[in-house]
C-alpha cells in the first residue's frame, strides 16, 4: 500500500499597498498608480495613449476603493491595458475615475507581480492628522 505525504510550509501570497495623500481624490488616484507600480517593474514605460472611464457607485469609502482597484485590475486582465496616470472624483454616492495608459507591450512592459485579486483583508481608508491613509492587500 502506497502512502501519501504532506507537509506545511510558510507561504506569503500577499502584497500590501499603503497610500497617503492630502485629500480623498488624490488618495484614490495614487492608489491606482500604486497598483500598477506593483504590477509593473517600471510604470514610467507606460504611455498615456488611451483614456478609460470608470464609474463606481456606493457610499462606503473602503468598498469604493476596493471596487475602483478591482475595475482597474479587470481592465488589465481582460483588456490587457496598463495605466500610468489617474484622476478620480470621489462623491457622497460613488466615484468617477479616469485612467490613462495603453495596451500591454511585452517588449516594454516587464511584469513585476501577478496581482490575482484585490482583497478585503485589512482594507482601510481613514483620515488621520489632516491626511488620508489607505491600506489595501492584494493577492499575488
Amino acid at each position: 500500500m502506497i502512502h501519501g505525504m504532506y507537509e506545511l510550509f510558510e507561504h506569503t501570497a500577499d502584497l500590501g499597498l499603503r497610500i497617503r495623500a492630502a485629500d480623498l481624490n488624490t488618495l484614490f488616484a495614487e492608489a491606482g498608480e500604486c497598483l500598477f507600480t506593483a504590477i509593473l517593474e517600471d510604470i514610467t514605460t507606460v504611455e498615456p495613449d488611451v483614456a478609460i472611464s470608470i464609474e463606481v457607485m456606493g457610499t462606503d469609502r473602503e468598498l469604493l476603493l476596493f471596487d475602483w482597484l478591482r475595475e482597474l485590475l479587470l481592465k488589465f486582465e481582460e483588456d490587457h491595458l496598463v495605466f500610468r496616470y489617474f484622476q478620480v472624483e470621489v462623491r457622497e454616492d460613488g466615484l468617477t475615475g479616469t485612467a490613462w495608459g495603453e495596451a500591454v507591450d511585452p517588449t516594454r512592459h516587464q511584469l513585476a507581480h501577478e496581482v490575482k485579486a484585490i482583497t478585503y483583508h485589512g482594507l482601510r481608508v481613514e483620515e488621520m492628522e489632516g491626511e488620508w491613509l489607505a491600506e489595501v492587500i492584494v493577492d499575488i
